[in-house]
């Protein structure tokens, strides 16, 4: 700090910093000299609790990584454990955990979207998202009995097949999505106080978003139109016809306008997935993985036995590592996994989004005004659950 600027502490109390992210900022008058991003109040440990527990536990712990995308995570982190042991999860489990993913796309864009639009002074946003948003946590609810950390994925496929109730509730949700998403267009789109705090904010181009790793809507706000789901599809998405929203600037405004198209996107592969959802079993029927249906535990002693083991000593995967990612609502979440042929992992480690594309804050921020520094917090949409694990 020299004589003509002034040290501001930005949160970690702030509620425009989405949770404890606190930014030491250097201002002259209101305009962003430097700023230093501060984490760490929010440290869990969670990759170490990781390590003491069995691989089946460790779902639990994925779902409170990032809690607005815990369906995403836990596909995240099963899919690894599967490449690592070489499952063959059926089709059936992996169209409903794609129509899971997207899903959880949607609630996590649109609590987003409402928060976003709140921070900049739009109040009306924030009712319309979570009226849509409450509709798939209901979805969640009747599907796993939990609204925000469900753990319904199981390494091997689902926790429980899924009913005709379930397929009901999607189409019904993705055949009246689009006209809510018009609405959430006819407030901010073409607003011009909207565009006025978004448009050649916060601008950020593709080659400084791969140099620091940045990913997803951040990613593709740029023009770049790398998405995993397409570049290395997992659990099917191959199936699926899509587009990859994209925009040309990098700034705040065009990452809105991704998060929205991804929107539609996402509505219209879940819609996709139930409708071609394939017959068979929603499980994998390796017994080393895989605890055995609960009706066979009253009259199985095979069964029991096997139960018992999995609980209390978990599976052992092959000693090795395996590094596996899937496209977040945030980016590219993965998750590097050591075993050394024991029942709990030796090593977890996850690559979250929402730390990478912290990085890019600074850089977003120095020589704007300090108004427009809300306006760029928002825009990372960042979990801070996710960013300090």
């Amino acid at each position: 700090m020299n004589e003509r600027t002034l040290t501001l502490n930005l949160g970690p109390q702030h509620p425009s910093t989405h949770g404890v992210l606190r930014v030491i900022l250097e201002l002259d008058g209101e305009t962003v000299v430097d700023a230093r991003p501060d984490i760490g109040f929010l440290h869990r440990g969670i990759e170490k609790l990781a390590e003491s527990r069995t691989w089946h536990q460790c779902i639990v712990l994925t779902d409170r990584i990032d809690y607005l995308a815990a369906m995403s995570n836990n596909l995240a982190y099963v899919t690894a454990v599967e490449k690592l042991m070489g499952l063959d999860v059926p089709r059936r489990a992996q169209y409903v955990r794609v129509a899971l993913a997207e899903l959880q796309r949607i609630a996590s864009h649109l609590f987003w979207l409402g928060t976003h639009a709140h921070d900049l002074g739009a109040m009306t946003p924030l009712f319309y998202a979570l009226r849509e948003r409450e509709v798939i946590m209901d979805i969640f609810e009747s599907l796993a009995g939990s609204r925000l950390m469900p753990s319904f994925l199981r390494i091997g496929g689902l926790a429980a097949d899924i009913d005709g109730g379930f397929v009901k509730s999607v189409l019904d949700f993705t055949e009246s999505f689009p006209r809510r998403v018009d609405e959430y267009e006819s407030l901010l789109t073409d607003n011009p106080i909207w565009k006025l705090r978004t448009r050649g904010v916060g601008v950020l181009d593709g080659e400084n978003c791969l140099r620091l790793g940045i990913s997803g809507p951040m990613l593709r706000g740029t023009g770049v139109g790398w998405d995993i789901r397409k570049s290395h599809p997992y659990s099917c998405y191959e199936d699926f016809q899509f587009e990859i929203p994209v925009g040309t600037e990098g700034d705040v405004y065009d990452r809105y306008l991704v998060r929205v198209r991804e929107m539609r996107e996402s509505a219209r592969i879940a819609r996709q997935a139930v409708e071609g959802l394939p017959a068979g079993a929603w499980v994998t029927d390796d017994p080393a993985a895989v605890f055995p249906p609960r009706e066979h535990l009253k009259n199985n002693v095979a069964a029991m036995i096997r139960h018992f083991g999995l609980v209390m000593e978990g599976m052992t995967p092959p000693a090795g590592e395996v590094y596996h990612a899937i496209e977040s609502p945030r980016g590219e979440l993965g998750f590097y996994l050591v075993s050394d042929g024991g029942p709990k992992p030796l090593r977890f480690k996850v690559r979250p989004p929402s730390f990478v594309n912290l990085q890019g804050l600074v850089k977003m921020i120095r020589g704007r005004l300090l108004a427009d520094v809300m306006a760029v917090i928002g825009a990372l949409d960042i979990v801070l659950a996710e960013v300090d694990r």
